[in-house]
């Protein structure tokens, strides 16, 4: 149902003042004596009497105003939890019964005239039929459910929402501690009571470690019924048993830890099983089996730090590097510590070359092992030995100083700054740089520029030389040490300051790539309920990106079975999506032909079975209780679905009339143009014809 109403801007006494004025123009035309007859004088004189008043009437800006009403029924949602646990550990009878009664009361309410939908846990669309609804949801987030289920229906008459559930939940909050807007009708099902059981319910272990160490990995069991009996632990790793372990459960405590001492063995992504030996009369042994992926490294990057004397800077970096577990720091200043003759990965010289002498082992230790080093420059160092370390930059000073603020170079791309930075950067304190003109080399690039004031300029405060497979990075400023203490002050952590740090000493320890087919997946890390995905870049001998170019993948699980896929890398496509895969280890292999050469690129990555399902078998009808009265609603079982039909039906839910309101200029209406135009033509021809103009 609609309407409309037409509203002037002014005060509507004034369309008489528009007849009047059409009227008085229509009889000084049309009054004196014209040579064609007098009905067709008086129908000319209509026609420019309803042109020119109607002209006068749209200078008061009159406006359309259209209301529309719209009727919308009550709307009943069927939630319908179908993780894996409801069919588990529901009666399957009285499983598949519910579900029959589900359907039969969707029938009904739609009989009645209200409209009905089917919501699921997960993104995959749920069947419309009720009866055909398959319990596969590997994680249950009833929160999220009933969320989603609120904001999708904002806009609309939703009446309430009919849940089926075991009130198991064992991802995102509890669905008790929000507030929806909305009549929840509970059906609990499963089963309360304790099954005899023992559960691996979680794996303790750090996922990066060191070849040639010893790591510990700790076992959680849980068990109910089993109080005073013992049971076996086997780890495993690619099916051959490393350990065994016997322990007694004790009856009054129902968590108990399982610890292990495993031999970090080869380099790479390691796969280790922890398997709880079934028992006689366990309830299920879904949760009996745990597994654990280990990245087992060579060792930790070792980064020597040496300075030309003590500075609070050297603390502050020390800090930022040693933020990442797999970087370590050796310190040496001159005639405080000895430098220790070890396999350095990075260096760190701050204020070397100095003006004072002391710091040539290190400079000599870096030169002889051709280390990538950061250099920072500061009032003690000798400029002119710096310069001639051609590390990308030179400066000409006349040995003053400047004090200034750092800013981002938003072209500056080899690794990602944090997305706080350019906030976090302008709140940092001043720092020391020399003063005086700055040249940079081809092969060097600016990561940070001076800004003085609020004025960004030109000169480098942060730069990385590329030369061949090694760079190096230079730090033209003193005092930095305020900056993470500024920022650890203001933001509790110095997280931008630490992963500028970690950054370049990552960027220095790397091997330039060279390739010219990188192949990778997004994450390290999926769930079997995850879709991967690969994304690939490929090179020309330049190192130029390149794309178009037709990439096969082949991926292999732990067993050598294969899959084939092939796609092309585009500038804003987003990779090839292989879908779900079972848990386990993969490798892959890429190739493609790139300017008639084969290049190739190589990897792996996890996928981790989640077993969340399996690990708890008591439903918890107390959550749907409470649910049920946050709503002021009750908790249904499976045979009360006939006084949940009722309690629907009997609610009384009305019908909702939803009105729009909308307010048009009438001049903007093209139609009224060609309308007054033809008026005008028709007055034109009528006279034309007539033998006058």
């Amino acid at each position: 149902m609609s309407s409309f109403r037409l509203i002037t801007t002014y005060s509507p006494w004034l369309v008489l003042a528009c007849l009047a004025a059409g009227l008085l123009y229509a009889w000084l035309l049309y009054s004196k004596r014209t040579p064609w007859p007098r009905s067709v004088n008086y129908g000319l004189a209509f026609l420019r009497f309803a042109v020119v008043s109607f002209l006068c009437f749209l200078l008061l800006g009159p406006l359309v105003r259209y209301i529309s009403n719209s009727t919308q029924k009550p709307t009943i949602v069927f939630a319908v939890d179908n993780s894996q646990s409801v069919s588990l550990f529901t009666d399957s009878v009285q499983l598949k019964q519910a579900q029959t009664n589900l359907q039969n009361l969707r029938s009904k309410l739609e009989s009645e005239g209200f409209l009905t939908n089917v919501k699921t846990l997960g993104t995959t669309a749920p069947p419309q039929n009720l009866e055909e609804l398959q319990y596969e949801a590997e994680a249950t987030n009833l929160s999220q459910l009933l969320s989603n289920i609120r904001n999708e229906y904002a806009q609309q008459n939703l009446a309430g929402v009919v849940l089926l559930s075991d009130g198991i939940i064992n991802q995102g909050t509890s669905p008790t501690y929000a507030n929806y807007n909305y009549t929840i009708y509970p059906i609990a099902v499963g089963d309360t009571v304790p099954k005899k059981d023992i559960v691996l319910a979680s794996l303790r272990y750090n996922k990066v470690t060191y070849s040639g160490n010893r790591f510990p990995l700790e076992a959680e069991l849980l068990h109910e019924g089993f109080g005073g009996a013992t049971a076996t632990v086997v780890l495993k790793e690619n099916g051959k048993t490393l350990e065994r372990k016997t322990i007694s459960l004790k009856a009054n405590q129902s968590i108990q830890q399982v610890p292990f001492q495993v031999m970090a063995g080869g380099l790479g992504k390691r796969h280790y099983e922890v398997e709880v030996v079934p028992q006689q009369g366990e309830f299920t042994t879904l949760n009996n089996t745990k597994h654990a992926y280990i990245d087992v490294v060579k060792g930790k990057i070792k980064i020597l730090v040496a300075a030309a004397a003590p500075h609070p800077d050297i603390k502050a970096l020390r800090a930022a590097i040693e933020s990442n577990e797999n970087y370590e720091t050796e310190l040496f200043i001159p005639g405080l510590t000895t430098l220790k003759q070890q396999d350095y990965d990075v260096a760190v010289l701050h204020q070397l070359p100095g003006r004072t002498s002391g710091g040539e082992a290190a400079l000599n230790l870096v030169r002889q092992k051709n280390l990538p080093a950061l250099y920072i420059v500061g009032p003690q160092s000798d400029l002119g030995g710096f310069n001639n370390l051609n590390v990308g930059i030179r400066i000409n000073s006349p040995g003053q100083t400047d004090e200034v603020t750092s800013a981002i170079n938003p072209n500056f791309s080899t690794f990602k700054v944090a997305e706080e930075a350019t906030e976090r950067l302008q709140q940092f304190p001043p720092a020391t740089v020399p003063y005086g003109d700055y040249q940079l080399t081809p092969n060097t690039e600016t990561v940070l520029y001076q800004q003085v004031g609020r004025v960004r300029t030109n000169k480098p405060l942060l730069t990385v030389q590329t030369v061949g497979d090694k760079r190096n990075a230079a730090l033209l400023a003193s005092g930095t040490w305020q900056w993470r203490l500024t920022e650890a002050a203001n933001h509790e952590q110095a997280a931008v300051y630490d992963k500028l740090i970690t950054n370049l000493v990552q960027l220095l320890s790397a091997p330039r790539n060279k390739k010219r087919l990188n192949v990778y997946p997004v994450q390290n890390e999926y769930t079997n309920s995850d879709e991967i995905r690969f994304e690939a870049e490929a090179y020309n001998e330049a190192l130029e990106p390149i794309y178009g170019q037709n990439i096969t993948l082949e991926v292999r699980n732990e067993a050598g079975e294969k899959k084939t896929f092939n796609f092309a890398n585009g500038e804003n496509q987003a990779g090839v999506n292989i879908g779900t895969l079972p848990g386990g280890r993969y490798t892959y292999a890429a190739s493609a032909r790139i300017n008639n050469s084969l290049q190739q690129d190589k990897g792996e990555f996890i996928v981790d079975e989640l077993q969340l399902e399996a690990l708890n078998a008591v439903a918890d009808h107390n959550l749907l209780y409470q649910l049920a009265s946050n709503t002021n609603s009750r908790l249904y079982y499976p045979a009360q679905f006939g006084q949940l039909e009722a309690a629907i039906l009997n609610a009384d839910y009305k019908n909702v009339i939803y009105s729009s309101e909308e307010l048009n200029d009438l001049v903007d209406m093209k139609w009224l143009f060609f309308v007054i135009l033809f008026l005008i033509c028709s007055e034109w021809f009528i006279r034309k014809y007539n033998g006058s103009y």
